[in-house]
C-alpha cells in the first residue's frame, strides 16, 4: 500500500499538469490550427457528403437514405448511435467520448418540395420534375459538423482531452417537427452546450434574439356526411364548407393581431369528387408571432374559429399539432468565441466560375439591389460583417425549431457562407449552388470555424463557464420555456410520406456514385458554371 500511494499521486500529478497544459492559452491556439488543419486537409470527403445527400433529395421524416447514409458514416468513425430517437424512425443521436462537457452538434437534412433542379445551372433544369429538392441547402450542414468533429475527436484522443461529442439531425425542421420532440424526450438533460449549423450566404453566428417569430403547426381536422351533391344537398353535411368558413373566420381575424404575426395555410384534404358532397376535409395552419403568449393566443383563436366553422356547418372538428417552434435566442459568450474563430478563417476563395454563377442567380431570381440590413447584393461576399446582439425590433419572419434547443441549453447557430445572396428561400433556385465549388467551399469552412470553437468548449472552461452564466442569468433570468407539446403529442411521421413513395425510385437513379464520379456535377455531365439553357 504504501509503494501504492506514491504512484498515485505521481498519477494525479500528472493528470492535473497535462490539464494545465491543454488549458494553456497557446497550447489552445495550436490545438485550434491543428484542428482547422485536419479539416481542411478533407475537402473530398466534404464535397462527396454534400453532393451525397443534395442527391437524395428527402422531405421531412422521409429522410431514410440521408439517415442511413450518415449513421453509417459515424459508426464507420467510432461513434455509438442510438437510431429511432423521439418516436422519429429517421432520428437519431451519434455519440462519442466520455464525460464532461457534453456538447452536441446539429444541422438539418431534410428539403423542400418541388424544389428539385440541377446545380450548376443558372436557370430551371429539374432533375425529377415535381419532385422534392434541396431548396434550402440542408444537404449541406451534417457535412460542417460531422467532419469538425471527426477532427477534434482525433485531437482529443491524441491529447487525452475529456469530453463527450453528440451529433444528431434535425429532422423535418421545414415543417418544425422533431427538435421540441428531442427536448420534451430528455435527449438533451445532460448537454453542456449545443453548437448548430445552416447554410447561409454569409458569416453569421449572432447572439441573443434574432428577430425570429416562434410558431404552431397545426392540422384541423373536419368530419361531416356525404350526399349526392345535386340528388340529396341538403342531406348532406359538408366538412369542406367547415374548412372554408374557417379560412373566412381567419382571414378577418387577421384585422386584429398584432403586425408582428404571421399565419399561412393550405388545404390537404377538400374532398373526392365535386358530386359528392365531402365529408371529410383538413387544413394545415402555421401561427408565428415573437413571443409564446401571443403565439398561444393565435392558437386558441385558431380553435375557436374552428369550433365556430364546425358549428355553421353541423360537422365535428378535431386537431393535431404538427410542429412547433420557439422564437429563437442564442448564447453570447459561444457567439464571440466563434466570431474569433470566423475572423481567423475568413472568406472562401471564391472563382471567377463561382461569381460568375451567382450573379447569373441573382439576374434569374430578380434579386434586390440590397438586404434587408442594406448591405448590396452583387455576387457571393467578401467581407465579413460584425458581430450582433439582440435585435431592438423585429416585425417577425422565419422559424427554427433549433430554438426549442436554444432555451434549454446554450446554444449557438452558425451561418456559414455555402449558397448564393438574394434568393427567395424555399425555391428551386436556393438549390443551384447547392453541390457546387460553392457549398464545397462554403461547407470545408464551416467545418474548420465548428472544430476550432469545439477546441474552445472542450479546452477553455471559461467560455463554457460563461455561457452558462449567460443562459442563466441573462436569457433566462425572466423568460422561461414552456413547451407547445404535451407527452401526449405525437411527432407528424406520416407527413410526406406519399410524396416521397411518388418520387423516391424515379430520384433513386440520379444518385450520387462518388464511386464513378468526382462530384455529383460530373455525374450529371454538367459543365460548370452553365449560365444559360442550351439552344432549343
Amino acid at each position: 500500500m504504501q509503494k501504492l500511494l506514491p504512484t498515485l499521486a505521481g498519477l494525479v500529478l500528472a493528470i492535473s499538469l497535462q490539464a494545465q497544459k491543454i488549458n494553456d492559452a497557446s497550447t489552445i491556439d495550436k490545438l485550434k490550427e491543428q484542428a482547422r488543419a485536419a479539416v481542411a486537409a478533407n475537402p473530398k470527403g466534404v464535397q462527396e457528403m454534400v453532393d451525397q445527400i443534395f442527391s437524395y433529395g428527402e422531405l421531412g421524416f422521409q429522410e431514410i437514405e440521408t439517415s442511413r447514409y450518415l449513421t453509417d458514416f459515424l459508426t464507420k468513425h467510432g461513434f455509438t448511435v442510438e437510431k429511432g430517437v423521439a418516436g422519429i424512425p429517421t432520428a437519431w443521436m451519434a455519440r462519442w467520448g466520455s464525460g464532461s462537457p457534453v456538447i452536441a452538434l446539429g444541422s438539418d437534412i431534410d428539403c423542400i418540395p418541388k424544389a428539385s433542379q440541377k446545380p450548376g445551372e443558372a436557370f430551371k433544369d429539374p432533375i425529377v420534375e415535381g419532385a422534392p429538392g434541396h431548396g434550402e441547402g440542408h444537404n449541406s450542414g451534417q457535412s460542417v459538423i460531422i467532419f469538425a468533429a471527426i477532427a477534434v475527436k482525433e485531437l482529443m484522443e491524441k491529447n487525452h482531452i475529456p469530453g463527450t461529442l453528440v451529433i444528431w439531425p434535425g429532422v423535418a425542421e421545414e415543417l418544425v417537427g422533431s427538435k421540441a420532440w428531442y427536448i420534451r424526450d430528455g435527449y438533451f438533460k445532460n448537454v453542456d452546450a449545443c453548437i448548430f449549423t445552416h447554410v447561409g450566404h454569409d458569416w453569421n453566428c449572432n447572439y441573443g434574439d434574432p428577430g425570429m417569430n416562434g410558431l404552431v403547426s397545426v392540422k384541423f381536422s373536419f368530419d361531416g356526411d356525404a350526399a349526392h351533391a345535386a340528388g340529396a344537398p341538403w342531406r348532406g353535411k359538408s366538412a369542406l364548407d367547415a374548412v372554408e368558413l374557417m379560412d373566412v373566420g381567419w382571414n378577418f381575424k387577421r384585422e386584429h393581431l398584432k403586425p408582428t404575426q404571421r399565419s399561412h395555410y393550405v388545404i390537404t384534404d377538400g374532398g373526392d369528387q365535386p358530386n359528392v358532397v365531402p365529408s371529410k376535409a383538413s387544413v394545415w395552419y402555421y401561427f408565428r408571432e415573437r413571443n409564446y403568449d401571443d403565439i398561444s393566443s393565435m392558437y386558441a383563436a385558431g380553435i375557436n374559429i374552428a369550433k365556430g366553422a364546425a358549428l355553421m356547418t353541423d360537422t365535428k372538428v378535431s386537431w393535431q399539432i404538427q410542429g412547433t417552434a420557439w422564437p429563437g435566442h442564442f448564447n453570447k459568450a459561444m457567439a464571440l468565441a466563434m466570431y474569433a474563430n470566423i475572423k481567423k478563417v475568413g472568406y472562401p476563395q471564391w472563382t471567377d466560375a463561382d461569381q460568375q454563377l451567382a450573379l447569373a442567380v441573382q439576374k434569374l431570381v430578380e434579386a434586390p439591389k440590397t438586404d434587408q440590413e442594406g448591405k448590396p447584393i452583387h455576387g457571393l461576399p467578401t467581407h465579413l460583417d460584425t458581430l450582433k446582439g439582440s435585435v431592438p425590433f423585429s416585425w417577425g419572419g422565419g422559424s427554427d425549431d433549433i430554438a426549442d434547443i436554444s432555451w434549454n441549453v446554450p446554444t449557438i447557430d452558425l451561418y456559414y457562407p455555402a449558397n448564393i445572396p438574394g434568393t427567395k428561400g424555399h425555391h428551386w433556385a436556393d438549390a443551384i449552388a447547392m453541390a457546387t465549388p460553392i457549398a464545397h467551399k462554403g461547407s470545408l469552412y464551416g467545418a474548420e470555424v465548428t472544430a476550432m470553437t469545439l477546441i474552445d468548449l472542450f479546452t477553455n472552461p471559461r467560455v463554457l463557464a460563461d455561457a452558462k452564466d449567460y443562459f442563466n442569468n441573462v436569457q433566462t433570468k425572466e423568460v422561461k420555456y414552456k413547451p407547445f407539446i404535451t407527452k401526449d403529442d405525437p411527432p407528424a411521421i406520416n407527413l410526406n410520406k406519399e410524396i416521397m413513395e411518388r418520387y423516391r425510385e424515379q430520384m433513386r437513379k440520379y444518385y450520387y456514385d462518388p464511386s464513378k464520379y468526382k462530384t455529383y456535377l460530373e455525374q450529371l455531365g454538367i459543365t460548370y458554371p452553365t449560365l444559360t439553357p442550351p439552344a432549343k
